[in-house]
C-alpha cells in the first residue's frame, strides 16, 4: 500500500458506516487522519467505530437535514478539530423501473438524498475551509452520472447533478487551496447490490471491460491521494473508476 501523509488532518466521511465510505475511512485512518463517520444508522455506526478503533468518532445524521448536518459539523470540530477533508459517500441506488413507470415519490427520495444531500453536506463544510484557506473535498458520483443507466433514471440524474455541482464548486474555490473533485465508480461490491435486481446486476457487470466489480479498497486508494496535500492543482475534475467502461 502506498503511503499517503494525512497527519494532523480531520476528515468527515458521510455514509462511512459501511461500503465505500467505510473502506475510505479505513484508508484515511491508516494515512494518519482523524476521522468522523457521519451516517443515519446509529447501530451500524457503532459497529464501524468499534472495527476502526482509535482516531474515529461518529455522528448520527441524515444528509437531507441541513440543521442536523450543521450540528454534526460543530460537534466534529469540537471533538477532533477543524475539518479539512470531506468525502461525501452517502447515497442510495433507488428502485429500478422505466421512467414512465417510475414512482414520483421514489424519484424525489433518490434526488433528495443523492443530490440535495450532496449540496447540504458541501455547504456545511465549505465556510470553515474557506476561512482557513485549505480543504480537500471528494464527492462520490457514479459512472451512471456520465452515461446513464436504463431503469435508473433518478439515480443517473442525481449523480449527473453531483458531477455538475462538483465542477461548479471546484471553480468557485479554485483561488483557495481547496480541491473539489468527484470520482465516478462503476458498480462496487457493496451492500447496495442487495437493493438491485439480478437482471440489473448482470447488465452492470456486462458493461465493465475488466469483467468484475470494483473493490472498495481500489476506490479508497484513489480517494486517499485526492484528499492529500499532494493534490495541490487538480480541482473541479472527475476521476473514473469504471474498469474501462467510461467512454469520455
Amino acid at each position: 500500500m502506498n503511503q499517503i501523509d494525512l497527519k494532523d488532518q480531520v476528515a468527515v466521511v458521510t455514509g462511512g458506516a459501511q461500503g465505500l465510505g467505510f473502506a475510505i475511512a479505513h484508508r484515511l485512518l491508516a494515512s494518519g487522519a482523524r476521522v468522523s463517520l457521519w451516517d443515519r444508522d446509529g447501530d451500524v455506526l457503532d459497529k464501524a467505530v468499534a472495527a476502526l478503533g482509535e482516531g474515529v468518532s461518529r455522528q448520527v445524521v441524515d444528509v437531507t437535514n441541513l440543521a442536523g448536518l450543521e450540528q454534526a459539523h460543530a460537534a466534529t470540530e469540537a471533538g477532533l478539530g477543524p475539518v479539512s477533508i470531506l468525502v461525501h459517500s452517502a447515497g442510495i441506488a433507488g428502485n429500478n423501473a422505466t421512467l414512465d413507470a417510475y414512482d414520483p415519490d421514489e424519484w424525489r427520495r433518490v434526488i433528495n438524498i443523492n443530490l440535495n444531500g450532496t449540496f447540504y453536506v458541501n455547504r456545511v463544510v465549505v465556510p470553515g475551509m474557506k476561512a482557513r484557506n485549505y480543504g480537500r473535498i471528494v464527492n462520490i458520483a457514479s459512472i451512471a452520472g456520465k452515461e446513464g443507466n436504463p431503469t435508473a433514471s433518478a439515480y443517473s440524474a442525481a449523480k449527473a447533478g453531483v458531477i455538475g455541482l462538483t465542477k461548479s464548486l471546484g471553480k468557485e474555490l479554485a483561488r483557495h487551496d481547496i480541491a473539489v473533485n468527484a470520482i465516478t465508480p462503476a458498480t462496487a461490491k457493496t451492500r447496495i447490490l442487495d437493493t438491485l435486481t439480478d437482471e440489473f446486476i448482470t447488465y452492470m457487470l456486462s458493461r465493465i471491460p475488466r469483467g468484475r466489480f470494483l473493490e472498495v479498497e481500489e476506490a479508497a486508494a484513489m480517494v486517499a491521494w485526492l484528499v492529500s496535500r499532494e493534490n495541490s492543482f487538480t480541482t473541479a475534475s472527475v476521476f473514473d473508476l469504471s474498469g474501462g467502461r467510461a467512454t469520455y
